[in-house]
């Protein structure tokens, strides 16, 4: 039930997003496959002429295998969309993402394009974060300082942080940038965009998982068979 919804979503996003001659973001994770089949498909049938930034490894690679336009921010640094999933979107449209260790490449291409659209599951739609995602904030740290990046994390904002490791290799993640990651549980909600800021600034961060006002649009594939849109509040 959750694969179809995250399809529904998917296609729903790409139909209303995706025109002629854009530069589009492709994001990583599972709901993602769905959305590059869907634009494959789009391309294929409407003859779409369509370049396709990844955020990813992974993303690259799904470019590749359904026959789109591969490309990158040398030759493209503005992008018209950037499509890609969350682990937990709340109802200021506030993201945690970073669960499949991509969030540093994700944020630069969400942040380089005009548009940037979410798609989801209902299994990740929250009224604030932490209430669906439990396995806490993904931190990307540089290898040297992931001792001290956790003793600072936890002594200015509570909570715990660990170190994430590897599941089919001894050893900690390591992401396509060649660095850790850090999940930070934390223990209470805070003011997102101010923490953020703050994570940002301990010497050792490369990049937070909290995707703070960057979403227009979510597109959640609900388990009934619609889809719920959660739109940017007006400010």
């Amino acid at each position: 039930m959750a694969e179809e919804a995250k399809r529904l979503a998917a296609c729903a996003a790409v139909d209303k997003h995706v025109q002629n001659n854009q530069v589009l973001g492709i994001g990583s994770g599972s709901t993602i496959v769905h959305a590059v089949h869907r634009l494959a498909e789009r391309v294929r049938q409407e003859n779409l002429t369509i370049v396709c930034i990844p955020t990813s490894f992974q993303a690259r690679q799904l470019i590749l295998q359904n026959g789109l336009t591969l490309s990158d921010l040398d030759r493209h640094p503005e992008l018209d969309v950037a499509i890609d999933g969350a682990d937990e979107v709340d109802s200021d449209l506030n993201l945690i993402k970073g669960g499949g260790g991509c969030l540093t490449q994700e944020k630069i291409v969400a942040g380089y394009a005009k548009c940037f659209i979410v798609i989801a599951d209902y299994r990740k739609k929250s009224e604030s974060l932490g209430e669906q995602w439990k396995k806490g904030i993904p931190i990307e740290v540089i290898p040297m300082a992931y001792v001290p990046v956790t003793r600072a994390l936890t002594k200015n904002f509570g909570g715990a942080a660990e170190l994430r490791m590897a599941v089919s290799k001894a050893g900690p993640v390591v992401t396509d940038n060649g660095n850790f990651i850090l999940d930070w549980k934390f223990d209470k909600v805070h003011e997102w965009s101010e923490v953020n800021t703050a994570i940002k600034m301990i010497p050792g961060v490369v990049e937070t998982g909290l995707f703070i006002d960057m979403a227009e649009v979510v597109y959640f594939g609900m388990e009934d068979g619609s889809v719920s849109v959660r739109e940017k509040r007006p400010r």
